[in-house]
């Protein structure tokens, strides 16, 4: 298995039989505009799953020239804000621009409420927009979710999803995926602190793409009166040296860091080299990766 890496302008044409995954957001809660929120776009065939939907993903998927229409469904890890605050935009806008069926959402305990208290808070906007102004049509208003368990929660089309539990400390439950497609595979952690259960559940897989913090940052947080606050946020995540020993585990073609704490991490590489040498990206935004006989990463253009 090669992997090779291009600078190559996107979209790129998956090839048969090939699964492409997009990074849409590689960013955490901080607005910033080089990384914007978690969102992994995975096209298997003609589906098109989202894996969580933070600031900004409906704009890169319009950067990508993708359909609101065509997203076949979105799978959320966890609740956090910064996981779910892009849903609204998909949702509604995809509606506004042409969608005519419901969105399917599939994630842990408490999706289902989220979902329906969300319908609930654009309420007038969606009475205006199906009743009043533009007769849109109501059933692209809707929305289906489901809360999951660890196992497979979509099987169509040659496309199996499988959610496993993670460990982002007390967020519980909150998952990580793997997508498995004509041979080749790839898994999502989520966040998590280093998990036994994805380690279970990656192996054989492709593509590994992990969260990761650098502590370093927080060095000075540490030492102060906010020390308890640093180490929570520190404890609820993955280091690189603990995601080394992950990827030194799991054995896939090609480890990517996504989710990444503080956005600029410049030491990463160094630090995770500490426990693992395989073959290892860090994730940006847009950065595309086609998984077939060979690993292919497709960086955007600057």
């Amino acid at each position: 298995m090669q992997v090779l890496l291009t600078l190559a302008a996107l979209p790129v044409t998956s090839q048969a039989q090939a699964l492409k995954v997009t990074l849409l957001g590689t960013g955490n809660p901080r607005p910033v505009m080089s990384r914007f929120g978690p969102s992994i776009l995975v096209e298997a065939g003609k589906e098109k799953l989202l894996f969580d939907c933070g600031r900004g993903a409906t704009q890169r998927l319009y950067q990508l020239k993708i359909p609101f229409t065509e997203v076949t469904g979105l799978f959320l890890t966890h609740l956090h804000s910064d996981h779910t605050v892009g849903i609204p935009d998909l949702w509604l806008t995809g509606w506004v621009m042409g969608r005519v069926a419901p969105l399917p959402v599939w994630g842990p305990e408490g999706t289902m409420a989220m979902m329906e208290h969300l319908q609930k808070a654009y309420a007038f906007d969606i009475h205006i927009r199906r009743d009043v102004d533009t007769k849109l049509p109501g059933a692209g208003a809707q929305v289906v979710a489901k809360d999951i368990q660890e196992g497979i929660v979509y099987n169509r089309a040659g496309v199996r999803v499988t959610a496993f539990l993670v460990d982002h400390a007390e967020i519980k439950p909150a998952f990580g995926y793997r997508i498995d497609y004509g041979g080749h595979s790839v898994t999502l952690s989520g966040d998590t602190r280093p998990s036994e259960n994805l380690i279970k559940f990656a192996q054989g897989t492709d593509v590994l793409i992990h969260e990761v913090i650098d502590p370093a940052p927080y060095g000075d947080m540490v030492k102060s009166d906010t020390s308890e606050q640093a180490k929570k946020i520190i404890g609820h995540h993955t280091t690189p040296e603990q995601a080394g020993i992950v990827f030194t585990r799991v054995k896939p073609k090609l480890a990517v860091y996504s989710h990444i704490v503080p956005p600029e991490v410049p030491e990463v590489i160094p630090h995770t080299r500490k426990t693992y040498s395989g073959p290892l990206e860090v994730g940006e935004d847009l950065m595309s990766i086609e998984i077939s006989d060979k690993v292919v990463v497709h960086r955007p253009r600057p």
